[in-house]
């Protein structure tokens, strides 16, 4: 059996097809004319956006428009004035092709994201290297790779599954996809869950592992694989696949029905977005509003600072499309740990504890003004509540509170509509944020805990770090009790507690998180009805008495035990 990252849950079973990359040898020699070579990468980046376009136009019908819209952005990476300008540039300046001045510009740019720990931001350099590799081979005259034709029942195994991979795939044909790279948010992640594909990635060396027509199946939950599996291997897995499928028809029943316990304890169970579009997502999956909308990424894959009208008509867009439901948008969250090089922000040696989101913004009144003049005008188009990251005392709070009564003094004497009760909260995701909840739940409108970050600081862990991610857990007992801490400060000043971390959409930390009284769970659009679900299989009264018996563990493992 083989072991790799869960991508994308349901089980998989099928005869592999190995997608075989090309070998691309790009010849190192110098060039007599360098306009002809600057003629031929303006003809290979004009037929690189006409079979982008196509592509994408097929991925619109095959897997929705937010994904195709992963490749319509590969266009306005390679047409950035500055990428065409580097290439152009060292094609004059060092004589030498069209294809080594692609190769050496795109490698580098990808390798910067690469270095950013930040998994989100790392998947730019799969971007680059993607659109690298095709305009190489277009270059060169090589045929891209055409997965279309392959026959119903194939699992796909590929070193990654990119975008322009992906064009035109049909998913009824496809039973899994395996990868020797990628993560949760990687494209080959999300692209397979948009499509329902079982998929497990990072699998160490799978693409020499196994050759075409092996018998091979995965579980996309737990992140299994096994090859050439005997008979009752097999009959196994077609007695899971049948129980996913069972259970997949059993949740659409939980569309509609409110979010409540089985003795009518209501939550609110709510969405984690990134871009605008992601929130009519939220609405088809019946989420019941915004938790978390990263507005970072309006930011990035850009060359210069979003406007406020731009920012305005973004968060405008979510609110509307929520319908008067509540919208949690998080001020800027970034620094020093994810690189948008028109910021200029200097590399630090630990980013995470270093110049970033709230302390970044704090310090850049022009970007942040701006961002929550936008916030609040938008507020007066639905119920848009603003919250902040990383927040560390509590003066940090009572400045962004400042400044925003601030931009409400000018916008009344400009005659500007918005919500004068607008909520500004704080995301609780550092240990000192936890240790002074009590003081900050008197000055906050609300908390949203923020599991992956808070994870990391109270543990003192680098989740990057392979020696020390055994200790990177939701499970382990100072997460746990930092969790009930934060949810005990706030339910006494009575303001409402959410979280946006991966816990929340958690089937084993659920019971607890209700037993501790947490008000909203905020999970990904695809979880929604799943964790539904299980808050209407809990009862108070076994929640109660399962998190009295986790919050005298000692150990992980005995917490795990527990709640296994």
């Amino acid at each position: 059996m083989y072991k790799g990252i869960a991508g994308s849950e349901g089980i998989g079973i099928g005869n592999v097809v190995v997608i075989e990359e090309h070998e691309i040898n790009i010849k190192r020699e110098t060039v007599d004319e360098p306009d002809a070579e600057i003629a031929r990468l303006q003809s290979a980046i004009e037929k690189f956006v006409t079979l982008t376009n196509e592509m994408a136009d097929k991925m619109d019908v095959t897997v929705g428009k937010k994904d195709a819209d992963i490749l319509r952005g590969h266009i306005q990476m390679l047409q950035d004035p500055m990428i065409e300008e580097q290439i152009s540039s060292l094609i004059v300046a060092e004589k030498i092709t069209a294809e080594m001045a692609v190769e050496q510009v795109l490698e580098q740019t990808a390798e910067m994201f690469s270095q950013i720990p930040d998994e989100l931001l790392q998947q730019r350099a799969t971007d680059f290297r993607d659109i690298k590799t095709r305009m190489i081979k277009l270059l060169l005259g090589i045929e891209d790779v055409d997965i279309s034709q392959v026959p119903a029942g194939t699992v796909l195994a590929a070193r990654d599954l990119t975008p322009s991979m992906t064009a035109g795939i049909n998913p009824d044909n496809i039973a899994g996809i395996l990868t020797e790279v990628g993560g949760r948010t990687s494209h080959s992640a999300i692209l397979a869950r948009a499509m329902e594909i079982p998929a497990v990635l990072s699998i160490d060396g799978i693409c020499s592992i196994v050759k075409n027509g092996d018998k091979v199946v995965l579980d996309g939950s737990s992140g299994e694989v096994i090859v050439n599996p005997d008979d009752t291997t097999i009959k196994a897995f077609e007695q899971k696949l049948d129980a996913f499928q069972k259970e997949k028809a059993l949740l659409a029943k939980y569309a509609g029905k409110p979010s409540a316990t089985k003795d009518g304890t209501k939550v609110e169970l709510v969405c984690n977005i990134g871009k605008p579009e992601d929130a009519q997502k939220a609405v088809e999956c019946d989420g019941e509003g915004i938790g978390l909308f990263r507005t970072e990424f309006l930011f990035m894959d850009r060359d210069s600072i979003p406007t406020e009208e731009e920012q305005f008509e973004a968060y405008k867009t979510v609110a509307e499309t929520m319908k008067g439901k509540p919208v949690i948008i998080r001020t800027l969250d970034i620094g020093g740990d994810k690189a948008i090089p028109y910021l200029g922000l200097e590399k630090e040696e630990n980013p995470f504890l270093g110049f970033r989101a709230v302390r970044f913004c704090l310090q850049r009144k022009d970007i942040y003004e701006t961002q929550l003049r936008a916030l609040i005008r938008a507020s007066a188009f639905g119920k848009i509540k603003i919250m902040v990251p990383l927040v560390t005392c509590v003066d940090e709070l009572r400045r962004v509170k400042a400044m925003a009564a601030d931009i409400m003094k000018k916008l009344d004497a400009e005659g500007v509509c918005y919500n004068k009760n607008i909520e500004i909260g704080v995301m609780m995701e550092t240990s000192a944020a936890c240790m002074i909840a009590d003081i900050l739940a008197k000055e906050a409108a609300f908390f949203s805990i923020g599991t992956n970050d808070l994870t990391g600081y109270t543990m003192a862990v680098d989740r990057g770090n392979a020696k020390v991610a055994y200790l990177y857990s939701t499970y382990q007992p100072a997460v746990l009790r930092a969790i009930k801490r934060i949810i005990e400060c706030g339910k006494k000043e009575g303001i409402m507690v959410g979280m946006c971390g991966e816990a929340a959409a958690d089937s084993k930390l659920i019971p607890l998180l209700l037993a501790f009284g947490l008000d909203e769970f905020s999970v990904s659009a695809a979880s929604v009805l799943k964790t539904r679900k299980t808050i209407s299989d809990c009862d108070m009264e076994e929640c109660r008495a399962l998190a009295e018996k986790v919050m005298q563990c000692a150990t992980e493992e005995e917490v795990l035990e527990i709640l296994k």
